[in-house]
């Protein structure tokens, strides 16, 4: 019904009152706006990016995961982070470290989340929370605690009511924790996206419509928890609205099929720096080059978020790492295991987001276009009609040989397999295949002040003979040793006659077959050896030939875990341990112990139930002086003072077998030095110990070692720096997008003359103290292990040293006029290129000082 307020003064006046009203409102909420520390960020997306606060974002993002490296690193490795040019911090949420024991919750010490989140938030970054459940991540049982095995009835990740009751359950307690901190941007914290499940698309059919069931469940979940951040789901194209369907790969430019709907913005969730390890594996390393053009080439097909998984990879502390894994992890991102800058792959990548920054305004307001000038070369560019803005990725995917592409008038040579980033359509400012950052090679210095003699001291464990059980087959190790240890013993008990053992020149065997991952065998209180499996085969067959004795054999098999499995379907029926036992070669035919025995069992060692890898357990046992050699299974114990220096620090388990390593009652995780690359070396050596171990004096360190005969004097303790820094540019390459800003739609030069330059860098107070090599010419090589090559400008050294020595940093022009001081030129054919080493180092004040 309409009302006529001209016949009724009183509405007039009611009218007004709301107006004031309104109006003092508004005032109010100004002002809370200009003054709130954390104003609310309203996140939303359309087809090209996420929308912070109305505004188009370009995100450039890094998996760091809190529990890999410790509290007191946290600062230093998010500073570096955004140094690197992120602006975005992507984490998992681990509900093993969350939730070890049903119903207790821990958020303390590495798994204070929260204090991780809020450090991001305080270096003016967002968070893309991955809360889960499952993780996968390389981590022990992908994330998901080992008690949930044991609920009844249960089958993870599909529509099954108990997963459904403790997932919805466990996400709520951290998304809940989340919102009660006000960490979410829509309560003007860091948090901007999540994601729920993970990777699920490469077991969905497993589970036929309960997958598909399961996965709109969870998208349901989060989206009715209105939290107000976007969800997205990872590899899984069908992800139901509103969830954004993500890309995970090496080169989702080319591998993404695109967003499942046109108002869904491209999202690259995880781009591999690298390859992870696992115990038995050669070295693992993937070019910055590679890195820099799927980076590049996404962007350039309407792309707006990347993140790096990982940025910096850190420790597998204690049992964390999932089967076969090493302790060590993504140690080729770039930062490194110890968080330092693995150069050239962070300054390269630094640069890459520098230039697309410059592009920033036409790829998130421009049309694009697309030509392909030749088969091997194609270019898309971004206008923006009515103004000048406008950016350009001249692509050449030809491997072997460089392309020329004329553009807009302009011929431009583009190195083979690369792409060249032209901000304003004109100008070249950086290339994927020239790398103008510096390098450095990781050095282990052996430690002067931890490396005294060692006083080792020993604890053997007893090796059962007989145990108590019932079962008439051996149990599944995972659930004999529910994830409190890696170890489960079993005995059994057979007899033989004079008749089984009289067959005339044959040969009696022991024959294992076992599900992985490792196994000791003892017969009569003998030890036989062992076996294992690997990460692509974890069954395998341990099999000798034994003398039996008449009558009673006693058999003793310890199992090994290297964690538990993180990946596949069904995984909460995943099986491993020992499966089937006989003795062949008898003259009453083979004897089948797996089924006909009664096999006995017992849960871990008796060093780790008395706890005496921490001080409060040592005096619990009693510690024997190490004389030359020890049987397997045996604890090492001793004293060392931290090393010197504020630097990272590891011990170098060279000598040793298989085990574990503690500091202090810490866990640094496990160690597998017998277990050999293709290469004929262990697959990692040194092991991160965190100086938040380290007292100044007297550290314990205690290890337990499988296997027999070891050598621990061979043990050492090392620091680690990256003081070996040099650079390695062609004379041709394009100058640093450092010399180049954006002002009023135009690339303008910093500086009135452009030209190429080597920088050079010292990390912290440390300065250039010599120049170890030197060469303007066709060095070969690489950092740390270059060589002159048959054309060198003898200045070259002289050159170098002038620029740099005594300087933290220096910036040497690249070409001909700078080393060919005579102007003359050996080799005239031949592009130069500058390969320089130098080593950096402290001054005397800073050496006393420790900095």
């Amino acid at each position: 019904m309409r009302i006529h307020s001209s016949n009724h003064p009183w509405f007039l006046l009611a009218i007004l009152v709301v107006l004031l009203s309104f109006s003092g409102a508004l005032s109010s909420t100004h002002k809370e706006k200009t003054t709130s520390k954390n104003p609310k960020k309203e996140v939303t997306y359309d087809g090209t990016s996420l929308i912070i606060n109305g505004k188009r974002e370009l995100l450039y993002s890094g998996s760091i995961h809190y529990p890999r490296s410790t509290p007191d690193m946290w600062p230093k490795v998010i500073k570096r982070a955004k140094q690197g040019g992120l602006n975005t911090i992507q984490t998992y949420v681990f509900w093993n470290i969350h939730e070890p024991v049903q119903g207790k919750f821990n958020f303390s010490g590495r798994a204070d989340l929260v204090k991780f989140i809020k450090l991001i938030e305080k270096n003016g970054m967002y968070v893309t929370l991955r809360p889960g459940p499952f993780i996968q991540a390389e981590w022990n049982h992908g994330g998901l605690p080992y008690w949930l095995r044991e609920v009844p009835g249960i089958f993870f990740r599909t529509d099954n009511k108990p997963f459904k009751e403790h997932t919805e359950r466990y996400v709520k307690v951290i998304l809940d924790k989340m919102k009660q901190e006000k960490l979410f941007a829509s309560q003007g914290g860091p948090i901007i996206l999540g994601q729920i499940e993970n990777e699920y698309s490469a077991v969905e059919r497993a589970y036929n419509e309960d997958g598909v069931n399961y996965i709109k469940w969870a998208a349901k979940l989060v989206d009715s928890m209105n939290l107000g951040i976007p969800w997205v789901m990872c590899k899984q194209n069908n992800a139901p609205d509103p969830m954004i369907n993500a890309c995970n790969g090496r080169h989702c430019g080319d591998t993404f099929p695109g967003p499942n709907k046109k108002n869904k913005p491209s999202l690259w969730t995880e781009n591999w720096t690298t390859q992870f390890r696992v115990f038995g594996d050669p070295p693992a390393h993937r070019s910055v080059e590679d890195i820099a053009y799927s980076v590049a080439r996404f962007f350039s097909k309407n792309g707006s978020h990347v993140n790096y998984y990982m940025y910096h990879g850190g420790t597998n502390f204690g049992r964390t790492s999932a089967h076969y894994v090493t302790t060590r992890y993504y140690d080729d991102a770039p930062l490194d295991e110890f968080g330092l800058e693995r150069e050239p792959k962070y300054g390269h990548l630094k640069l890459l987001h520098n230039t697309l920054n410059l592009c920033k305004k036409a790829l998130l307001w421009g049309h694009s276009r697309t030509e392909k000038p030749g088969k091997d070369t194609e270019i898309r560019y971004y206008e923006q009609p009515g103004t000048k803005v406008c950016a350009a990725f001249l692509a050449n995917n030809n491997t072997e040989a460089a392309e020329t592409i004329k553009f807009k008038g302009k011929e431009y040579v583009i190195p083979p397999r690369s792409i060249s980033i032209l901000p304003d359509c004109k100008t070249v400012v950086y290339s994927t295949a020239e790398v103008i950052s510096q390098h450095t090679s990781r050095n282990y210095v052996k430690s002067k002040k931890a490396n005294k003699k060692f006083d080792f001291k020993v604890f053997t464990e007893t090796v059962p003979s007989e145990l108590k059980g019932e079962s008439f087959i051996p149990v599944e190790l995972y659930g004999l040793t529910e994830d409190v240890t890696d170890y489960g013993w079993y005995t059994t008990n057979f007899k033989t006659d004079d008749n089984d053992l009289k067959k005339k020149g044959g040969k009696t065997t022991l024959r294992i077959a076992s599900l992985g991952h490792a196994l000791h065998v003892w017969l009569n209180g003998e030890y036989l050896g062992n076996g294992h499996g690997s990460h692509e085969e974890k069954s395998f067959v341990f099999q000798k030939q034994v003398s039996l004795k008449e009558g009673e054999n006693h058999l003793t098999m310890l199992g090994v875990l290297t964690g538990f499995p993180d990946s596949g379907s069904y995984l909460e029926h995943r099986y491993t341990g020992p499966r089937s036992v006989s003795i062949l070669g008898l003259s009453s035919g083979p004897l089948d112990l797996t089924e006909k025995n009664k096999w006995g069992n017992k849960v871990g060692m008796e060093g780790e139930k008395l706890g005496i890898h921490a001080e409060k357990g040592l005096k619990k046992v009693k510690w024997q002086k190490f004389s030359a050699k020890a049987p397997g299974l045996t604890w090492y114990q001793t004293r060392f003072d931290a090393p010197e220096s504020k630097s990272s620090v590891a011990i170098r388990m060279n000598g040793m077998g298989k085990g574990l390593i503690w500091v202090n009652g810490e866990g640094v995780g496990r160690y597998w030095m017998s277990f050999l690359s293709p290469l004929k070396n262990p697959t990692q050596v040194e092991y991160h110990i965190p100086r938040s171990f380290l007292k100044p004096k007297k550290n314990l360190l205690v290890i337990f070692e499988e296997e027999p005969n070891v050598k621990p004097e061979l043990i050492d303790f090392v620091i680690i720096n990256r003081d070996t820094v040099c650079s390695y540019i062609g004379e041709n390459y394009t100058p640093s997008v450092r010399h180049w800003t954006k002002k009023n739609d135009k690339v303008q030069a910093i500086t009135d003359d452009v030209f190429l330059t080597a920088n050079l860098k010292c990390s912290g107070t440390k300065k250039i103290a010599a120049v170890e090599f030197a060469s303007f010419g066709n060095p070969n090589g690489t950092c740390g292990n270059f060589t002159l090559g048959s054309c060198n400008a003898p200045a070259s050294k002289q050159v170098i040293e002038k620029y740099c020595l005594g300087k933290s940093e220096c910036d040497i022009p690249v070409n001909k006029s700078t080393f060919q001081q005579d102007k003359k030129d050996s080799c005239p054919k031949v592009v130069k290129m500058l390969a320089v080493q130098v080593k950096c180092g402290r001054t005397k004040k800073n050496k006393e000082s420790g900095i």
